[in-house]
């Protein structure tokens, strides 16, 4: 009996499959769990211009190229340097901020955030309802009891990979 239902599943999804193929149903999905359309064969990045109130100088160089990198990596789409690509991002960098947090008694700082925002605009030349324009925001604490300068660049870092992932998400994911 139940090896009857186990062949009557594999005989219905063998059907839906071949079904799914006449009607010309293709989607292409990537090792990351993206998914894309066919015809998405290239992508560019715009150099992200820093319009943060407080500038840190090589914030902007950093998030291009390592969003550039992300994409290349997660997509293995073709990158085209022209802003031309199927795919776009272009955007700037809006936050660079720290402030204190944990505040005691005292009113003494406990720790300090680093925060980073960046508004991203996503184009898809093949699907325009994919099409978005949104600022992607991540902080990290730290403690007072450490030199920002020293952990400055590792912190920038981790913001960063949270950021890129939240992008991706939304842009290639579709969350």
């Amino acid at each position: 009996m139940a090896k009857g239902k186990l062949i009557g599943i594999a005989i219905a999804l063998v059907l839906c499959c071949a079904a799914c193929r006449l009607v010309g149903v293709t989607v292409t999905y990537n090792m990351t769990g993206g998914s894309l359309d066919p015809a998405i064969k290239t992508f560019s990045v715009d150099y992200f211009p820093n319009k943060a109130p407080l500038v840190m100088p090589t914030l902007s160089d950093t998030f291009t190229e390592k969003l550039t990198e992300y994409i290349r990596q997660k997509t293995g789409l073709t990158q085209l340097t022209d802003n031309n690509g199927d795919i776009r991002f272009e955007g700037q960098i809006v936050e660079y901020s720290q402030r204190p947090m944990d505040i005691t008694s005292t009113e003494v700082a406990t720790s300090n955030r680093l925060t980073i925002g960046i508004r991203v605009k996503y184009t898809n030349m093949i699907d325009d309802t994919f099409d978005f324009s949104s600022t992607f925001s991540s902080y990290v604490d730290y403690s007072t009891d450490v030199d920002f300068n020293s952990v400055e660049e590792s912190l920038i870092e981790e913001i960063l990979d949270d950021i890129l992932e939240d992008i991706y998400n939304k842009a290639i994911v579709n969350w």
